[in-house]
């Protein structure tokens, strides 16, 4: 595999990753660029270790992975949007206080449901000559340079919108996993 193909491997792996970040962003505080960073890199490090694991299954499970990849998606975006939505319907004190950061469970939850597809791909990329460290790498990277700006586009939405962009975060959530379900049906 080239490396434009690769590249554009990984900024197509990126972009589900892109837009939870952007919904993930809104919901916060003023986040900083520093927080912005450590969710791309939570994001990013996950995004690069699924096609690993899916290259690793290769053959022998690549039946079972792609009949399930997406419903598992689909479950865990829904769910996690279900929450913020929830959420972002919760009516604000004034003693109620926006958080800063997401907790790292949270948001592994959240960027594992929009890697699960990066699993197929790897399980795909077993069977082509490719590099799986250098394509790992690449996806790995685009989604933490994504995520990172997502996050901080997040922020400008969420200072429009005030709270109620949790609300259109959890929306963009279950978008994203109906997308995955539908793509794969």
């Amino acid at each position: 595999m080239n490396p434009i193909a690769l590249l554009l491997l990984a900024l197509s792996m990126s972009t589900d990753a892109f837009a939870a970040a952007i919904g993930k962003g809104a919901s916060l505080k003023n986040p900083r660029f520093s927080e912005a960073l450590r969710m791309g890199l939570i994001f990013g490090s996950i995004e690069a270790i699924t096609p690993l694991i899916g290259w690793l299954i290769g053959n022998s499970a690549a039946s079972y992975v792609e009949a399930w990849d997406h419903w598992i998606a689909f479950a865990l975006l829904v769910a996690l949007g279900l929450h913020m939505i929830f959420e972002g319907l919760k009516p604000r004190g004034e003693t109620t206080e926006i958080p800063s950061r997401h907790s790292f469970l949270k948001l592994a939850l959240t960027a594992f449901g929009t890697s699960i597809d990066a699993m197929a791909v790897g399980v795909s990329l077993a069977f082509v000559d490719v590099n799986i460290l250098l394509a790992a790498g690449l996806i790995g990277l685009a989604t933490t340079v994504m995520v990172t700006f997502g996050v901080l586009l997040g922020r400008v939405v969420g200072s429009l919108f005030g709270h109620r962009a949790e609300i259109v975060g959890g929306l963009t959530l279950i978008v994203i996993g109906a997308w995955i379900l539908a793509d794969h049906l």
